[in-house]
């Protein structure tokens, strides 16, 4: 297990969100990233909650909370023995959570090789 400090891992964090193409970062919406230790019962390196954009419309989505993409620190760095991997699994993970966020799924995520 890599330590990291908080700080730090949220610098890593905010890199992969940046290092986004424009054509997607431009594209989200409504949506927070997060960080946490682990997941309440469960071994995830993040979650997506919210409505996806393939999911909303002008009557069922107004008025709502941001969704949340959530990623979880501990988790991520129990699999890293370095920064450079930290790095790497963060922005594999925030991939993987705004690919929810626009409303790919996880099956079809395996078949890009972003599960």
């Amino acid at each position: 297990m890599f330590e990291i400090s908080n700080e730090r891992f949220e610098e890593l964090a905010s890199e992969a969100l940046a290092s986004l193409p424009e054509e997607l970062s431009s594209q989200m919406d409504n949506v927070v990233i997060l960080v946490e230790n682990q997941a309440p019962g469960r071994n995830l390196f993040g979650l997506y909650e919210g409505i996806p954009l393939t999911k909303r419309g002008p009557i069922s989505y107004s008025g709502v909370m941001p969704d949340r993409i959530t990623l979880y620190q501990t988790t991520i760095c129990q699999v890293c023995s370095n920064e450079d991997q930290v790095r790497a699994q963060i922005r594999k993970t925030v991939i993987h959570e705004v690919a929810h966020h626009f409303g790919i799924s996880d099956p079809r995520l395996d078949e890009l090789g972003w599960a």
